[in-house]
């Protein structure tokens, strides 16, 4: 069986089912593929009739006891509570089964902890891995004063110094800065909300740090033009992936950056491209031809037809929704492996078209602009690449022959 409208359902779904097969043909799955997602959907209807249940019942326990069933039965396939995520979430969709429905914080701290992540990300528009990582780090603290009322109203500028100078020393020095970053935004925050009576974020010590003391790790050009090389354009992935490496290599834009644009944000007519970064500003940057011209072709030849997601980039397989994060940096890890440069993230592409400007003449202010750092001094530690500069500024070393 290889037509969808050959699978019959019946029970508690069966009027779902036309428009399901719908869903699936527009997310651009196979005929093949939504045959056995309708055969998933005609055995949960048939197990929830003889249940005596209805779509209304579908929650999180109601589908882990079908699937437990389901494996109990024989079934090899589609036997898991991920396998069921294309059908409940078109059925929730269409509100006929119940919503996701997340746990409810267990604990005083859990509770402090989920209105802090929702503080972080509606008055900071914070990113949702950032609020995951700043949430992780001052669980600890937490734990150890406690979150009783009477706890919060003892808190002292000693006990928050005390935390830090305990906890700091045995992370790395990117945990650390995480650590006292992430507690100054909780103590302001327990200060808005009035659970303690005065801003403590001043007695957070800083984290030992030396700016510009590193150095950019940029790709080489000829790095860069094997990376792009490795892409095969004449199949749908190689097409998306070279518009996506070509994009992070010229405009140094950051993975999330990339997986958050949509076709609206590329305006051909003006050659410009609209970025959402760091705390939700929205910035045009201009579209070079370079650019452009991988982004035509992997929307021709490459985008899926069926795609009815709004996103620039989507799933070749699918269903065909936007690329996450993660999916971008994927693009670039799996690139670096098959130009045989080791493991090469996102952002090693953000150092290397900065180091590109600077070495074609760009000054530091112009590629802080095309980066969107907020401060300059972010940007200066591309100074420290431009070597022929720095040698124009060295002094000889005393006794040295000039």
């Amino acid at each position: 069986m290889s037509s969808p409208s050959k699978v019959r359902v019946r029970g508690p779904l069966e009027a779902f089912a036309p428009g399901f097969a719908d869903e699936l043909r527009g997310l651009g799955y196979t005929p093949v593929s939504a045959v056995f997602q309708l055969q998933l959907m005609a055995h949960a209807s048939r197990w929830l009739r003889e249940a005596g249940l209805g779509s209304d019942a579908l929650t999180g326990d109601v589908v882990e006891r079908f699937v437990a069933e389901r494996r109990a039965a024989g079934y090899t396939n589609y036997v898991t509570a991920r396998a069921m995520a294309p059908l409940l979430g078109y059925l929730r969709a269409i509100g006929v089964a119940p919503g996701s429905l997340r746990p409810q914080p267990a604990t005083p701290a859990e509770r402090v902890l989920e209105r802090f992540g929702e503080y972080l990300k509606i008055e900071r528009g914070l990113a949702d891995g950032t609020v995951v990582d700043y949430v992780g780090a001052v669980r600890p603290f937490l734990d150890a004063i406690g979150t009783d009322e009477e706890d919060l109203r003892r808190l002292a500028a000693a006990d928050v110094t005390a935390f830090v100078v305990a906890r700091c020393p045995c992370q790395s020095r990117g945990a650390a800065k995480m650590t006292v970053t992430a507690l100054r935004s909780l103590l302001g925050f327990l200060h808005v909300e009035g659970l303690i009576a005065r801003s403590l974020v001043g007695a957070v010590p800083s984290a030992a740090s030396w700016r510009l003391s590193g150095l950019p790790r940029a790709l080489e050009p000829e790095q860069v033009r094997r990376l792009l090389d490795s892409c095969d354009r004449s199949a749908r992935t190689g097409r998306r992936d070279l518009a996506i490496l070509t994009m992070l290599a010229r405009l140094g834009l950051r993975a999330g950056e990339v997986a958050g644009l949509s076709l609206e944000d590329v305006n051909w007519r003006a050659g410009e491209l609209v970025v959402v970064g760091k705390g939700r500003r929205a910035e045009r940057l201009p579209l070079p031809v370079d650019v452009g011209e991988a982004i035509t072709s992997y929307l021709r030849d490459g985008r899926p037809d069926s795609a009815q997601d709004r996103s620039l980039f989507v799933r070749v397989k699918a269903p065909h929704r936007g690329l996450t994060s993660a999916g971008v940096s994927q693009v670039v890890v799996s690139a670096g492996r098959r130009a045989g440069l080791g493991q090469i993230h996102a952002h090693r592409l953000r150092h290397s078209a900065a180091t590109q400007m600077l070495r074609a003449g760009g000054s530091l202010e112009e590629i802080g602009q095309v980066l969107r750092h907020r401060a300059a001094l972010t940007t200066a530690i591309y100074a420290k690449v431009d070597r022929d500069a720095l040698r124009e500024l060295a002094r000889p070393w005393p006794g040295a022959r000039s």
